[in-house]
């Protein structure tokens, strides 16, 4: 286990081996292209967007990619995400099948949607 936090994704990402690491560029490319806005940052250790809050993090463990897009992203796709591991808030991706990159787009957009109507009823 890695303990010092990482400053950055870029670091985050560098610590793992090849196979894990295009994995986890993967799903941060996916995550920049569904939120163009959103901003990269380190949040509890992890690799997390924010965008008006958190939209989503994410991580790699020992064997799958922990995907945090919060209880409501995973709720709103609560049939599609049924095939993984799930929790109140968190999803995990096993390393050895490939990631549902359009599901993360459409959870990722899901998320931006309700960050943003959030910053709406708050004004």
């Amino acid at each position: 286990m890695i303990t010092n936090k990482p400053n950055n994704i870029d670091e985050y990402i560098a610590r793992f081996p090849a196979d894990v690491h295009e994995k986890l560029e993967q799903l941060r490319h996916t995550v920049i292209k569904a939120a163009p806005n959103a901003n990269e940052t380190i949040s509890y250790g992890m690799p997390a967007f924010t965008l008006n809050g958190i939209l989503v993090w994410f991580a790699a463990h020992s064997k799958h990619i922990g995907f945090y897009p919060r209880a409501s992203g995973i709720e709103a796709f609560k049939k599609e995400l049924s095939i993984y591991k799930n929790a109140k808030g968190s999803v995990q991706f096993p390393f050895d099948k490939p990631l549902p990159l359009k599901l993360i787009t459409q959870i990722v957009k899901f998320r931006v949607a309700e960050n943003l109507a959030g910053q709406k009823k708050k004004k």
